[in-house]
């Protein structure tokens, strides 16, 4: 009896032949095998079925599969153990016409997890298929339906996206919100003294007396100058306290390529890649996942680890809150041998290996603890009839915990840290001199730009798109479409980005971003057979349909087709401006560009009686004016362009003697 395993990426097949022996035949799908077609919309209402058809690259993939499994026995589907994956096996099913294919999914390509995975076969799980299917059906709407209406009421190629062009708003209004921002300056007075074991110092607390949350800064320099010539404080309040932080949790899908980015300077379509690669060749566990934690039977392994580098662990595995919406279907991205320091065939993969088994095994570390001094002063003195208040505060480290292992949240671009203050033991009552004081100048900052770490984050925390798709959504509207540009690490809006989102918001709902995250929502209901992929694509076509229909009601136009009185956009080609009516395709009137109007094309000039000395067809007169503005007058071949002669003018006949050489 023979066995086929059919699995996606080549690169696995090495290691699951070395775990299931001989007995089985292991070839590999490439991925998907069939696409929805480059040029058609590949789906149409009512019933909303998608038209698939073989890709071009996958012909001989598909041929040599259903060659091995006309002689197969069994054939086992072990695709990708996610949405896409399961949608895959779905592909294969109908391409190479299985009966009952096995279905199994394995985490991590390890000894235990895929013979386990072969003692849980299972069917294909169609309501995953389904959401799936929904997510390519409700891209297909979205982009056909509504990027021919942005082109027409801009006269711009625009290209819309569901999920891509909410990426882009999120761009375009952080830059506008930067324009608009406008400098606060304040103040602020830091009192310094002089202690045992280092000088410390003092902040001025402004709030409630000073400050409040409608008016959160102080502007007053006049009044924060007086607070500077403060000599002398009264200690109001003392507390020594201990302060614990904990380890950020073992990566996601998100925060993989957010650390990446942050930590390694990782582009995240280039993290996902070298996951893939690590994943493929068995040294992770699966890299596309919403779920923070461990796996149950990964915490004695991170014991033995810990005790074999005297680490600390803590008592009971360490669990964390998933994301609104998260699947959790998987665990993190943790390592499958935890012994083994460094994996990967090269310095890129063995980096993001470490990067990925450090912060895996510091989860499960103990606390790092703090020594916390902190501190109340009074001044002798009131301003306005009000106290001047001063807050102290200090910590130092007294167990490292987690730390010893990595130095914080590689997650965070802008990681806030304490200055070092080291307060000294303080009695309440007691009064302190002043060594000196700092009148200090602030200024309110402007939002920072979006990086491509950030958007990662701002797009999980919005519920755009899913985490495995992060990296191609920021791809697309960098590379591919060019409405976000790269300024150093920043991400910046392009005129054609900032065109896009002025043509969509307002007019279709689906780039509201709680639309986006209703709609992922959707997703998940059909995953799980409580909603059905045709409610969902019949509700969002509808409301496509509505807004399309607003659109159109509410567009006006300065200029209206000749032939059927629909307006008439001005659009960019590839030599320059023209006219086009916005009935198209039922009417096809076009009309030149003249000083930014519609103008009718000149009439096309007759074959004269003139023939031309090289090929002997007739000759046409041409006049009008160059590029370079200067007007011309020429005799040109009616054979053009495979005859391009012409010849001047004089006095309306062709000079034959003076031919114009191309």
């Amino acid at each position: 009896m023979s066995k086929l395993i059919i699995i996606e990426s080549p690169n696995k097949i090495k290691k699951l032949k070395a775990i299931l022996g001989s007995d089985y035949v292991i070839a590999a799908s490439f991925g998907h095998v069939r696409d929805l077609p480059e040029d058609d919309i590949g789906i149409a209402a009512p019933e909303f079925d998608l038209k698939y058809i073989i890709s071009q690259g996958s012909k001989e993939t598909v041929t040599k599969l259903k060659a091995l499994a006309q002689q197969a026995d069994e054939v086992f589907l072990a695709t990708d153990p996610d949405r896409e994956g399961e949608s895959i096996s779905w592909h294969l099913q109908e391409c190479l016409k299985l009966k009952n294919p096995i279905r199994i999914t394995f985490n991590e390509i390890t000894d235990k997890a895929v013979k386990a995975a072969m003692r849980a076969p299972r069917r294909i799980d169609m309501q995953l298929v389904e959401a799936q299917e929904a997510r390519r059906g409700l891209d297909r709407l979205t982009g056909y339906m509504v990027s021919p209406k942005l082109s027409q009421a801009t006269g711009q190629k625009l290209s819309a996206g569901r999920v891509q062009s909410p990426a882009v708003r999120i761009v375009v209004e952080r830059e506008r919100q930067i324009a608009a921002f406008r400098q606060t300056l304040h103040y602020g007075v830091k009192l310094n003294f002089i202690g045992n074991k280092g000088n410390w110092f003092a902040q001025w607390l402004t709030k409630p007396d000073f400050t409040n949350d409608d008016a959160p800064y102080f502007m007053d320099k006049t009044i924060a100058d007086a607070v500077c010539e403060v000599k002398t404080v009264t200690v109001n309040a003392y507390a020594e306290t201990q302060a614990k932080r904990s380890p950020p949790a073992p990566f996601t899908t998100s925060t993989i390529q957010q650390a990446a980015s942050v930590t390694l300077g990782y582009d995240p379509k280039v993290t996902m890649d070298l996951a893939q690669k690590l994943f493929a060749a068995g040294h992770i566990s699966y890299h596309r996942t919403d779920n923070p934690n461990i796996s149950s039977d990964a915490f004695p392994d991170i014991c033995k680890v810990a005790a074999d580098l005297n680490y600390e662990v803590v008592a009971t595995p360490r669990t964390f809150p998933a994301p609104e919406g998260a699947q959790a279907g998987h665990p993190a991205i943790c390592p499958t041998h935890w012994e083994v320091e460094g994996a990967g065939d090269n310095q890129n993969e063995i980096a993001l290996y470490k990067l990925i088994r450090l912060r895996a095994i510091a989860s499960q570390l103990n606390d790092a603890v703090y020594a916390v001094k902190t501190a109340v002063l009074t001044a002798d003195i009131k301003i306005n009839g009000k106290p001047l208040r001063f807050g102290a505060k200090g910590r130092t480290l007294i167990n490292q915990g987690w730390l010893r292992l990595t130095a914080g949240d590689q997650t965070s671009e802008d990681e806030v840290t304490e200055a070092d203050n080291p307060l000294p033991l303080l009695s309440e009552g007691t009064q302190l001199s002043v060594s000196s004081s700092e009148l200090q100048n602030k200024k309110t900052q402007a939002p920072s730009r979006y990086t491509k770490a950030s958007l990662v984050k701002k797009m999980e925390s919005e519920g755009i798109g899913r985490p495995s798709t992060y990296a191609s959504i920021i791809e697309t509207i960098v590379d591919r479409r060019c409405y976000v540009a790269l300024s150093g690490k920043y991400l910046l809006p392009t005129d054609i980005g900032n065109l896009l989102i002025d043509a969509l918001v307002g007019h279709f709902k689906f780039v509201n971003l709680d639309f986006t995250n209703l709609l992922e929502k959707d997703l998940d209901l059909i995953a799980t057979g409580k909603k059905t992929y045709k409610e969902v694509l019949s509700n969002t076509y509808s409301m496509l349909l509505r807004d399309i229909g607003n659109l159109n009601a509410a567009q006006s136009y300065e200029h209206h087709c000749p032939k059927c009185g629909a307006g008439l956009v001005r659009r960019k080609g590839k030599y320059g401006f023209f006219w086009s009516c916005t009935a198209y395709p039922g009417c096809e009137k076009i009309m030149i560009d003249k000083d930014g109007k519609p103008e009718e094309k000149p009439p096309a000039a007759e074959p004269s009686k003139h023939l031309c000395g090289r090929c002997k067809k007739p000759l046409i007169f041409r006049q009008g004016t160059s590029k370079a503005g200067k007007p011309y007058k020429l005799w040109g071949c009616s054979g053009y362009p495979k005859c391009d002669q012409s010849y001047s003018d004089d006095h309306g006949k062709p000079q034959f003697n003076q031919e114009l050489l191309k």
